[in-house]
């Protein structure tokens, strides 16, 4: 005992230095990830927001070009021929509008009849199949002169030598008339993002095109975006680079075909090491709670038991059931002492009530032998009237002192408390005969018995304080002819056993009355004397408490019945084999 308890120490310090030093590991990477997180969200948003605000300053100037008097001019030239001179003072115009700017790398204006202008002679390459694009061009128009912001303009204008530009593209309208005249497209150069990058140190940070387009940062970062789904909320991935793990962080520009991504290594993530001392210290503390409380089992607990363990080893090889008397601490171990000494003391109570018992039975099984004797003499005496009746010439007599002498045989049924229904249809046809006799001619019977159920064991006497509550409370007050018909059948291996009257029937105020008693006064063990008791449907519901106490289930039973039609009780029994 002792021994396995020191087994027990030693694995709950092992389990517990295991523990700690798992949840070290977890929190330390666990709070690495929190705070690097934390600082991805952050550059992510503080980009977002420096990129968009810029943009937005951009569109601003977008504007300013579209309402040049020099764009609009050659915009609304449509069909005029074009000169030198007339795309020099174009051009003049436009750069005296961008001059207080920077990064604007160009300015498209685009007329209705195809011809374009372009703010400065940079080389770029033009795919005129997009720009000619009628979706593209309808894209730019619903905006109703507002900014649509693109990469390259979707692919129809890029530099020849150079990055990927920002487009912004707007509907130039005539201001008099409202109409459209043209279009224009102002490339930024992503230049202007690079600034924004340089403050960020530790992380791999790239802005793309959504279409994959480096603008600006490390362009390695694009790499780690494949089967990511990049949307407005921030989407956060594990990769590694190498043996290096890396956060990723990705998420899109508010109205922009860009998105900004950010790979930060996972060891750059800041550790909170005062959470790791408490827990040191805490394992400590448990350590020595441990000693402590082992200690206190080994005195306390472990040597009771083994005190008591050896006491009842002394009490089984002597074979006798004695109370334990030791000297053990008044704690949990002295009230299991008490507790089985009080045990002991009931245990041998019972033996003693056991004997008396065993006793009393023997006596009470010697009286039932004599009490065996009473039916056959009752048997006896119906044949010797029988005999007496039928040497009188009196043969209804006869036949009903047979008769009852048979239903008495089967009624009592040697004692038995289950029959075959064989037996149970026996004792209805002789009760039936015997209310014949009474009755006369306004009583018939009917059998509608399969012959697989036939011998099926059942509750002795379930049918006849069914066929009886039909007469009594049926037929009878009908005043005419009534018919009673007996089925059973086989369904899904239940006994479905049913008694049908052409009675008076009876309201479902009353069914649901006899379906939902669960208790009467007086005894409700289904007697001989029971069954004859109708009163406040007793018999009836003695034999629904029997059936359901039979089947261990409530749901045996069904009434159908129309008043003034006829009345059907219906029992649905798992049967018995002997």
């Amino acid at each position: 005992m002792v021994s396995g308890l020191r087994i027990i120490m030693l694995l709950i310090v092992l389990l517990l230095s295991v523990s700690f030093f798992v949840s070290v590991f977890y929190i330390v990477n666990k709070e690495r990830r929190e705070n690097i997180t934390r600082e991805a969200v952050t550059t992510l948003n503080t980009l977002s927001e420096s990129i968009s605000s810029d943009v937005e300053r951009y569109k601003e100037i977008s504007r300013l070009v579209m309402m040049d008097d020099g764009l609009v001019t050659f915009l609304k030239a449509t069909g005029t021929p074009v000169d030198a001179v007339f795309i020099n003072d174009t051009r003049s115009s436009i750069m005296r509008v961008l001059n207080p700017t920077t990064m604007v790398d160009s300015v498209f204006g685009f007329r209705d009849d195809g011809i374009y202008i372009v703010s400065n002679r940079n080389r770029y390459s033009m795919d005129f199949s997009i720009i000619n694009d009628p979706e593209w061009k309808q894209a730019i128009e619903d905006q109703k002169g507002g900014a649509v912001i693109s990469v390259n303009a979707d692919g129809g204008i890029s530099r020849v030598v150079g990055r990927p530009l920002v487009s912004i593209g707007r509907t130039v309208y005539d201001v008099n008339t409202q109409q459209r005249i043209g279009m224009i497209i102002m490339n930024i150069s992503s230049a202007f993002i690079d600034r924004k990058l340089i403050p960020i140190t530790g992380k791999k940070v790239a802005v793309l095109g959504t279409d994959g387009l480096l603008l600006s940062g490390d362009d390695s970062v694009s790499a780690y975006l494949n089967g990511i789904d990049i949307g407005k909320d921030i989407v956060h991935k594990d990769i590694r680079d190498g043996s290096r793990a890396l956060l990723l962080s990705v998420c899109r520009i508010p109205d922009m075909p860009v998105c900004i991504a950010v790979a930060t290594p996972i060891e750059n993530g800041f550790v909170m090491y005062g959470t790791i001392y408490v827990l040191l210290g805490l394992l400590f503390v448990f350590m020595f709670a441990i000693a402590i409380a082992g200690m206190y089992i080994t005195r306390n607990i472990t040597k009771p038991i083994s005190d008591v363990t050896q006491a009842l080893d002394d009490t089984r090889e002597k074979g006798t059931l004695k109370k334990i008397d030791i000297d053990i601490p008044p704690n949990e171990i002295g009230v299991l002492k008490d507790a089985y000494n009080g045990m002991v003391e009931r245990v041998n109570d019972l033996f003693d009530k056991v004997l008396d018992n065993e006793k009393a039975i023997r006596r009470a099984e010697m009286r039932m032998l004599h009490e065996q004797i009473k039916p056959h003499f009752l048997y006896n005496s119906l044949e010797t009237i029988g005999y007496l009746a039928m040497e009188a010439g009196a043969e209804d007599v006869h036949r009903a002192l047979e008769t009852l002498g048979s239903f008495y045989r089967n009624f009592l049924s040697k004692g038995e408390r289950e029959i075959t229904l064989k037996t149970e249809l026996s004792i209805i046809k002789d009760y039936l005969a015997l209310q014949k006799l009474r009755y006369g001619d306004i009583l018939t019977d009917e059998y509608d018995i399969a012959e697989d159920t036939l011998n099926c064991r059942i509750p002795k006497l379930i049918l006849q304080p069914i066929v009886e509550n039909s007469i009594y409370h049926g037929i009878r007050l009908k005043g005419e002819m009534g018919l009673i018909r007996i089925s059973s059948r086989f369904v899904d291996g239940l006994l479905h056993l049913s008694v049908y009257d052409t009675g008076i029937g009876m309201p479902q105020e009353q069914i649901d009355e006899i379906l939902s008693k669960r208790q009467y006064n007086g005894d409700t063990d289904s007697s001989f004397a029971d069954i004859y008791d109708t009163s406040d449907s007793f018999g009836l519901w003695g034999t629904i408490e029997r059936v359901r106490g039979f089947c261990e289930n409530d749901d045996v039973v069904s009434i159908r019945s129309e008043q003034g039609e006829f009345t059907e009780v219906e029992f649905v029994i798992k049967p018995r084999s002997r």
